[in-house]
């Protein structure tokens, strides 16, 4: 497959304004308007756009032609001339009448926040499956929209929205895109499947999964660098990582884990990204716990706390055992740090902290081991005694005529799972 991904060394930067439109179903959701225009700021400056100015407007609804109002579209025309912008990036998602609508009105590029974020994942993917998972959204996501973007497809230059499948084949029928869908399906089906392999044989060896999960920006990646001395990518943007990033760490104990990094979660994250990245996101499912990563200094920290755990719902990963990282503490004032949450399952810290990387290491150890349990086993019973090693650390083994004690230190996740297979051998002489 070809990667059309990267084209961007030789493109002009894009020139925007940015739109917002708070109708009363915004209003009644709970989301802060201001806040989402603020993160689209970030989200434009992240794929290379420089923003000029912000316009928003209050209306009961969207407009079905402009999705903003007529008078506001002049307003934004004369701002679009006065400040040489070449772009509206729009904080909602558009219908491909409503770009086709604002772009002969405004002459003007016109992207939605969906659009936006797609861009920015095909400028950050870099695997095969990622930039497959990517392919696959933009494409889910252009379908329904074809008659609405050929102006903007067939632009010159490039730029934001135009990234990944490309122009020219953008423009080609929808029997052509539907053909691609299916055929980066069946690529990305192949990837999954070595994927699920891969992690059945870490699952039989017995191997800890620990998954880092967040809000973009959260610092997820910084405590993974930090925890497993791994080198990855750290940048203070959003989306600074998309592959998913597994290290081994090493527990006080001298145990060893493997610690995921994931994709950041976002408020309003595209139903094509999460569809196309489910593969990847899996990764979560199959962890033996959760460490949730929250920038406490954020002013929106509890919203983001909560676009995480209904993501984490929707994965089917919201029953997982969690630890809550409050990082980023050395950026929060007294008072910020006083509010936050205390006692079992949360953790004040800072990636850069030695002394909180080992209280990190050490609650994950805490929390992934239960009980010290005796076991007495027939010495001829090697199918049993496989159990055993599989569900703990072997911590002491002593022998009594034809039986073998073994005393565990057990793992919560796997006695759960297989520790009924060991239900008559429980040792309780003592």
């Amino acid at each position: 497959m070809t990667n059309s991904t990267h084209e961007t060394s030789t493109e002009m930067k894009d020139k925007a304004v940015l739109v917002s439109l708070v109708t009363d179903e915004v209003k009644r959701s709970g989301l802060n308007p201001e806040y989402s225009l603020e993160e689209l700021v970030k989200l434009a400056e992240t794929a290379g756009v420089e923003v000029l100015s912000v316009i928003s407007q209050n209306r009961e609804t969207p407009d079905s032609k402009w999705f903003i109002g007529k008078g506001k579209v002049e307003e934004l025309r004369a701002a679009a001339e006065e400040l040489g912008a070449t772009t509206a990036i729009f904080d909602q998602e558009l219908s491909g009448a409503q770009v086709r609508n604002l772009e002969e009105s405004l002459d003007l590029k016109i992207i939605d926040r969906t659009q936006l974020i797609l861009d920015i994942f095909a400028q950050r993917a870099h695997t095969r499956e990622g930039i497959i998972q990517v392919e696959l959204a933009q494409h889910s996501y252009l379908l329904p929209r074809l008659s609405g973007h050929g102006k903007n497809l067939s632009r010159l230059g490039g730029g934001i929205g135009t990234r990944g499948p490309g122009e020219s084949k953008l423009e080609t029928d929808r029997r052509h895109i539907r053909g691609r869908i299916n055929d980066l399906k069946r690529q990305l089906e192949e990837v999954t499947r070595h994927r699920k392999l891969h992690r059945e044989r870490r699952k039989k060896s017995g191997v800890i999964q620990v998954a880092l999960v967040g809000y973009t920006n959260a610092g997820k990646s910084t405590l993974l660098k930090q925890l497993t001395y791994a080198d990855v990518y750290i940048e203070n943007q959003l989306f600074a990582t998309l592959d998913p990033t597994s290290r081994t760490m090493e527990l006080p104990s001298g145990k060893e884990i493997v610690l995921t990094d994931t994709v950041g979660f976002i408020q309003n994250l595209p139903h094509e990204l999460v569809a196309a990245f489910r593969a990847t996101l899996e990764e979560v499912n199959e962890a033996d716990l959760i460490l949730h990563v929250v920038d406490a200094s954020s002013t929106m920290r509890e919203e983001q706390m909560n676009v995480v755990e209904e993501l984490l719902q929707e994965l089917g990963a919201s029953d997982k055992p969690q630890i809550v990282l409050f990082n980023k503490k050395d950026a929060c004032s007294p008072e910020q740090l006083q509010m936050l949450p205390t006692g079992k399952g949360y953790r004040k810290v800072s990636a850069f902290d030695e002394q909180d990387l080992l209280s990190i290491r050490e609650l994950i150890q805490e929390e992934l081991t239960g009980d010290t349990v005796k076991f007495r086993i027939p010495a001829d019973r090697g199918d049993i005694t496989s159990v055993v090693y599989r569900i703990g650390d072997v911590i002491e083994t002593a022998y009594d005529e034809n039986d073998v004690i073994y005393e565990v230190q057990v793992q919560k996740g796997e006695y759960e799972k297989h520790g009924y297979l060991l239900n008559d051998f429980i040792d309780s002489s003592d």
